[in-house]
């Protein structure tokens, strides 16, 4: 008895006899998975913005000498960041 319970222990694929996969459960688990994956981004969105409340971080640029140009440039420099990183990473080989 032993003797299978230590031959089940490894890098093989685990056997599914009891319990097969359909594309209802595998349809729930992916329904499931971006359920979670909205809220952790709700909940991390919520941090930051909480963060950048307590720190004023907008009404000190806005409020300073040079007005708004800063962060416009700063938000469109970002923007452009991300989509060369985007096209960078899903280019074709």
């Amino acid at each position: 008895m032993t003797r299978n319970r230590v031959a089940g222990i490894g890098f093989q694929h685990p056997l599914r006899n009891a319990r097969p996969l359909t594309k209802r459960k595998l349809a729930f688990a992916h329904l499931l998975m971006t359920a979670v994956l909205v809220i952790c981004i709700i909940v991390a969105v919520t941090a930051v913005a909480i963060g950048s409340a307590r720190a004023d971080t907008l009404a000190a640029i806005i409020t300073a000498d040079e007005g708004v140009l800063p962060l416009a440039i700063l938000l469109g420099l970002l923007f452009a960041g991300f989509g060369a990183m985007t096209a960078a990473f899903t280019r074709r080989h």
